[in-house]
């Protein structure tokens, strides 16, 4: 047996070396599975070879560190920078923007696995705990969907777009739950990632975004028969109740809405992706994460 020690709050304790855990954590760093288990298998076989029976989390580090140098010198920074991502005593903040039926939900669910994260929450969540805190007479917008808040607009501007001005409103009022989880994820050091149409770039308090710690990306589906084709996937599961019919005949006004937030992305310099592969997209995630936190520490 290989116990690996670590240090939490000045306390030892150790845990048995694992291969299948190493290689997953190889696997973050964009080696392939298959990979990363023989690389797992190598290190454990030095080990086993050199009769190591006890190593320090930061002594097993740098020996995986060096190994990935002797393959891949690309490899070993990403590794090393999820290294350093893993042990910063900063949260890690992931906001997930996009119009309706773009995916942000399926890649904030993919991105929490591929980087272990458990905090996962919807602003639609927030939405639905605030309509029960604000009545509809009091705040109409918030009791309509996004892209139909403008509904509720009781004096439409005749300077901005009434979809537009609508969906602003609504993210207005969504966004001070949004804000509020971001400010205790900060102070509980807590990583979470938050996903949703209300995660619009420009809205988030600037205090708030100075944060280096803190992340937001904007998805897009550019092809607007690929876009439908979404909801007609999503509407088949048996267990979700949103009608099609209702997203069909709001489907000019979803593109409005995400026209919208592509132009807030481009002013606010907010990654932008066009969320058609899925892997292609949880990688550029992963890597704009990586390369954003995991150099601000350095491995010891």
């Amino acid at each position: 047996m290989i116990w690996v020690i670590g240090e939490v709050d000045g306390k030892k304790y150790k845990e048995p070396f694992s291969k299948g855990i190493l290689s997953r954590s190889l696997n973050v760093a964009d080696i392939g599975i298959e990979r990363a288990h023989k690389i797992a298998s190598d290190i454990e076989s030095y080990l086993i070879d050199e009769n190591v029976t006890e190593i320090s989390n930061q002594d097993l580090s740098k020996l995986i560190l060096n190994h990935l140098n002797k393959i891949d010198s690309t490899i070993a920074v990403k590794y090393q920078n999820l290294r350093s991502l893993r042990i910063s005593k900063k949260p890690l903040i992931i906001l997930i923007g996009g119009a309706s039926g773009v995916g942000t939900s399926s890649m904030a669910f993919e991105l929490a696995n591929r980087l272990r994260l458990k905090n996962l929450i919807s602003t639609d969540m927030i939405r639905e705990v605030m309509r029960k805190i604000v009545s509809k007479e009091l705040s109409p917008v918030i009791h309509k969907s996004s892209f139909d808040a403008y509904q509720s607009i009781r004096i439409p501007s005749i300077s901005v777009d009434s979809v537009i001005e609508g969906f602003i409103s609504h993210v207005d009022v969504v966004n001070v739950g949004i804000e509020a989880i971001i400010e205790r994820s900060v102070k509980e050091g807590i990583s979470t990632i938050i996903e949703g149409v209300h995660v619009v770039p420009g809205f988030i308090r600037k205090d708030l975004m100075d944060n280096n710690n803190i992340i937001m990306f904007t998805l897009t589906v550019e092809d607007e028969e690929a876009h439908k084709q979404r909801f007609y996937s999503r509407c088949r599961q048996p267990w979700v109740k949103r009608s099609l019919e209702r997203y069909m005949d709001n489907f000019d006004t979803i593109r409005k809405t995400q026209n919208f937030l592509v132009d807030q992305a481009k002013i606010n310099n907010t990654c932008v992706i066009n969320n058609i592969d899925i892997n292609v997209t949880i990688d550029i995630m992963v890597n704009e994460v990586l390369n954003k936190f995991g150099g601000e520490d350095n491995v010891e």
